[in-house]
């Protein structure tokens, strides 16, 4: 009979506490960051990350996760906000649409979860995911170029680019100097101690040389005392004739938060070995987001770096997010006139450092060897999020995504029936030979089927499969009916082998056709991470291996995953 879970845990308090102090650590010069670039305020960032996290973290369905403002809800939230000002003529005067979009975008994402949309992320392929994150981290790293050089910036990337040659003849060396030193603090300080986050080091010392040096540098400023004050009453000013100008980019928050954040959940099982509750995730997004709302503070969603941290730190619980956000809270009530002191190119260093960790390095620098379909819907997806919208540039990645596969298995379904050496006309016929195989044999392995391509579609249930796999010494994945793995397929390979390595696990993988063979050792995981010596050409071979135990001294160093082809 299954225990039922406490509905509050103080079984890790220490953990927790220290996890969630960290977490509140890390989330500090982020949040005051992320407030400035919204075009709210400092303030608002701090007030969203208060609400957000302690919310999201009670009532969602991750329990490690910390949430508040992250890179890609204050990109989306700051063309929010500059579309609201410029129609409103003031920031004062368009808080009421502000709010009632953000309010609406926490509504939204908490449909999502009661209509259990949010086990629907895992359909999303990695060239999309990938384009999505490394289109955010160009943006930010872009939105920074002006206030670096000391100057306010224009919110849209194009009057970026056409404006940056008038303002080069006019660049602040003082402000510029004050980046450097923050770009160079965060990526150099860890080499020292890894016990403090560098990013406050940051904050804290070259806002003190800042002020003790009287650079002539533009300033946070001034930042509200005290606990926020509800926004409610704002909303009697909006025009709700005009619905599209608020459902529009509610509907864009909200899709945009539930992504980021199920992205976070899905990191944050991998290393916690647990399974989150996407659709609880989605209601206690959708609420910590309303709450930030009625508040004057930013959406957010669940930010990968600081659950990350918090999990690293011992945070095991949801305490962990409710003590994460009452750091922050105690922070608002006694740090605000330090605070007012922060200089904008500070914060657009600690900014640059977010917008390159979000860059998908690993799907660039395999850009050249995955299929050339994932390749050009990558480089769509980064291009359309960076000049058109994000949420755009996601649908045109998904339905691209889904022709060009449509038109693969098309051509490879014509090409099995054209090529009768490749054919496999029965399932049954073709796993015959699993039949009476010794009991010692059969005792000690998992046997896996896969009855057509690995792709995006297909992706994470392989996940899924590994981390709920029975206690085996032996796992065999028969490929034979397998013609296709996309970059998503490849990835998962990736994770599973490193998985099973992890728990020593032998795994044997038959059948392996061109394609699939050609994509693994395209991207190194042959012979890198499977050795030619773990590749059989089938399932009776690998059986063989097993009965004479030839496989018994590879790599005795290291407990091998084997994934035979």
């Amino acid at each position: 009979m299954n225990e039922k879970k406490p509905i509050i845990d103080l079984s890790n308090l220490r953990g927790d506490f220290f996890g969630g102090l960290t977490a509140g650590v890390v989330a500090l010069p982020l949040a005051l960051a992320f407030g400035v670039q919204s075009g709210m305020g400092a303030i608002a960032g701090l007030y969203g990350a208060i609400a957000i996290g302690m919310i999201a973290a009670w009532f969602g369905g991750t329990d490690t996760q910390i949430s508040g403002p992250t890179g890609p809800m204050t990109v989306v939230s700051a063309v929010v906000i500059a579309t609201a000002i410029d129609t409103a003529g003031s920031l004062e005067s368009a808080m009421g649409t502000i709010i009632a979009i953000f309010l609406l975008a926490g509504v939204f994402q908490i449909l999502l979860g009661v209509f259990k949309i949010g086990q629907y992320i895992r359909y999303i392929p990695y060239p999309v995911v990938s384009g999505f994150m490394s289109g955010i981290g160009v943006i930010i790293i872009v939105l920074q170029i002006f206030p670096t050089l000391g100057h306010p910036s224009p919110k849209k990337i194009v009057d970026i680019f056409s404006g940056v040659g008038d303002i080069l003849p006019l660049i602040d060396v003082e402000a510029v100097s004050l980046t450097l030193a923050t770009i160079v603090t965060i990526y150099v300080f860890p080499r020292i101690t890894k016990l403090i986050p560098s990013a406050l080091v940051a904050l804290i010392v070259l806002t003190t040389v800042s002020t003790l040096m009287g650079l002539n540098v533009t300033i946070i400023g001034d930042i509200p005392a005290g606990l926020p004050e509800l926004k409610i009453d704002t909303l009697s000013s909006v025009d709700w004739g005009h619905l599209d100008v608020i459902f529009v980019p509610a509907m864009t928050l909200a899709a945009l938060g539930t992504i980021d954040s199920l992205l976070t959940s899905i990191v944050a099982d991998n290393m916690t070995k647990t399974q989150h509750n996407s659709n609880k995730e989605l209601v206690g997004q959708g609420l910590g987001n309303m709450a930030a709302a009625v508040i004057g503070g930013i959406p957010g969603a669940g930010a990968t770096m600081r659950t990350v941290v918090n999990i690293n730190s011992g945070g095991k619980t949801k305490i962990s997010g409710v003590i994460h956000s009452v750091a922050l809270l105690l922070v608002l009530l006694g740090a605000g006139a330090y605070a007012r002191l922060i200089p904008l190119p500070v914060l657009a260093g600690i900014l640059i450092t977010v917008g390159v960790g979000i860059i998908d390095y690993k799907g660039l620098k395999h850009i050249a060897k995955v299929p050339k379909t994932d390749a050009v819907i990558m480089f769509i997806v980064v291009t359309m999020a960076v000049f058109v919208d994000l949420l755009q540039a996601v649908a045109v990645g998904m339905v691209l995504a889904s022709i060009l596969f449509m038109k693969k298995m098309s051509d490879l379904t014509e090409e099995k029936f054209n090529v009768a050496s490749v054919a496999h006309f029965s399932r049954e016929e073709e796993w015959k030979d699993e039949i009476n195989l010794p009991e010692d044999i059969y005792n000690k392995i998992f046997i896996k089927h896969f009855d057509g391509p690995i792709f995006f579609g297909f992706a994470a249930r392989f996940q899924e499969m590994t981390r709920n796999l029975p206690e085996v010494t032996v796992v065999i994945m028969r490929m034979s009916l397998v013609p296709y793995i996309d970059q998503s397929g490849i990835y998962a390979i990736d994770d599973a082998v490193m998985e099973l390595q992890k728990k020593g696990v032998l795994v044997l993988m038959t059948g392996l056709q061109d394609q699939p063979k050609a994509m693994l050792q395209n991207l190194g995981l042959i012979p890198q991470l499977i050795p030619d010596e773990y590749l059989f050409n089938n399932f009776e071979e690998a059986i063989k291996a097993l009965e004479n135990d030839s496989l018994k001294n590879l790599n005795p160093e290291k407990k091998m995953a084997l994934w035979f082809s």
